[in-house]
């Protein structure tokens, strides 16, 4: 019998958000030390991902009314999902984020389940996995620990069981019952001191701060429109792709101690200082931006659901960019990170979400497009493994990963850690920055001049 589920609406409203110049496509780029063993990776994927969790063998059906739901694709091939490619040129610089630029640009074929992995062969060092997965399957901290159950010592039961059928609730005890427990797993992970985990805002129990809520609320609609830059603007079909080489964890810890900030601190002030940088580069005055950061409402000690899912908020982090000194710049965000981080905003974003994705298409697109105009680029911070990891008998070397850049924006960056070191990664639609390898090269020089006032 085949399966036929409605899609939940926080998961509709990723689906509906597609669009040529603005896919909804969550891209990972894993870089590996030597050939991978691509029999045994096609059997880890089979077992691991395609018969552990149903949405991967599942495609989107849209009904009458626009409701999308999941239905299992019959005709599933895994062969259609997992292909090897070769890296044209890849002695010349720059040819494998060409590639990837490329493929960040091609959609999902909708008439499959909505994920594709293709085997980058022939890179410099090793082959590189490249993935692409809808948003509507998954947010970005659950797809980066479903990645990672791929690996040879991956747990292989790291999926929890179907809750036991009970009273169906309301559509408003879902949401307060999901909202709580954001509000708890917030806390948790706060309190477990995690170094680099997006710093999930300390949301508190969200009954007795309902008012502090409808005040979170009130102010994000009451942000105006960043300024215009270079990075706003009309978006074309063509992305680009650029990441960094790794920065050690230890002397981004080492700042934050010299200098009196946490890990977080230092890589958002980096970041606000290299688009200080980029956009002198241009001949642009230099004014702070808000930047849509991701916060993780989900929790980080038990194993990823089977129905994966999206289970975040955003928070809008103003980066201190007019500020030219490094120092009293990163005095400046650690102050707004903790303003935020004592916010409900990211609990409210959440519920704010859930509901948009109750509403038609073209009503989501515009308060979308609304809260958009009031940011210029998405950032986010997750964590990775802290020991290496093997996959298909290579050695994970570094691993970058995109969330799309939602609201017409134009310009994404990820800050990754794994393994002791942080990757810095930059996708941009190449309308609003043509070569993201300037940011990138921004954000190195940036890093040494703290380093340089740290020491």
């Amino acid at each position: 019998m085949v399966s036929h589920e409605r899609m939940a609406s926080v998961d509709a409203l990723w689906f509906h958000m597609d669009e040529p110049a603005n896919l909804m496509m969550i891209t990972s780029v894993l870089g590996f030390d030597g050939r991978l063993d691509f029999a045994r990776l096609r059997e880890l994927v089979r077992t691991r991902l395609v018969e552990r969790y149903p949405r991967f063998r599942q495609k989107v059906v849209v009904g009458r009314l626009g409701l999308p739901s999941w239905v299992d694709a019959e005709d599933f091939d895994l062969d259609a999902h997992l292909v090897r490619l070769p890296v044209p040129s890849p002695g010349e610089p720059g040819a494998l984020e060409s590639l990837v630029g490329q493929w960040m640009s091609t959609p999902l074929e909708r008439a499959r389940p909505l994920w594709q992995l293709h085997v980058l062969e022939g890179a410099p060092g090793g082959d590189v996995l490249l993935s692409r997965v809808h948003h509507c399957l998954a947010d970005g901290i659950a797809l980066a620990r479903v990645l990672l159950t791929l690996a040879d010592d991956g747990d292989a039961a790291a999926v929890v069981d179907e809750p036991a059928a009970h009273r169906p609730l309301s559509g408003l005890e879902k949401w307060t019952r999901r909202a709580l427990s954001a509000a708890g797993t917030a806390r948790a992970v706060v309190r477990k001191g995690m170094e680099l985990a997006a710093e999930p805002i300390l949301a508190g129990d969200l009954m007795r701060q309902g008012a502090l809520g409808a005040v979170a609320l009130g102010r994000l609609m009451a942000i105006p429109p960043d300024p215009r830059t270079p990075l706003h603007g009309p978006l074309g079909l063509h992305k680009r792709a650029a990441w960094s080489a790794s920065i050690p964890l230890e002397r981004v810890k080492a700042l934050g101690r010299a200098l009196d900030g946490t890990v977080n601190d230092v890589l958002l002030a980096t970041l606000a200082g290299a688009l200080r940088r980029y956009l002198e580069s241009l001949d642009v005055p230099p004014e702070d931006l808000h930047a849509l950061v991701p916060v993780n409402l989900r929790p980080l000690d038990v194993p990823v659901p089977r129905e994966l899912g999206n289970r975040f908020g955003v928070v809008f982090l103003r980066l201190p960019i007019h500020i030219e000194e490094p120092r009293r710049r990163l005095r400046e965000l650690s102050r707004r990170m903790l303003a935020v981080k004592r916010s409900p905003e990211a609990v409210v974003t959440f519920g704010a979400l859930e509901l948009l994705g109750l509403t038609p298409a073209p009503l989501e697109r515009a308060v979308v497009d609304l809260f958009g105009s009031k940011a210029s680029l998405v950032a986010t911070n997750v964590p990775g493994p802290r020991a290496p990891v093997s996959l298909a008998g290579a050695r994970l070397r570094e691993l970058t990963f995109w969330v799309p850049q939602t609201g017409h924006l134009g310009l994404g960056v990820s800050l990754f850690s794994y393994a002791g070191q942080v990757t810095v990664g930059v996708a941009a639609d190449a309308e609003r920055v043509p070569e993201p390898r300037d940011l990138v090269k921004a954000f190195h020089d940036e890093f040494e001049a703290l380093a340089s006032l740290a020491a």
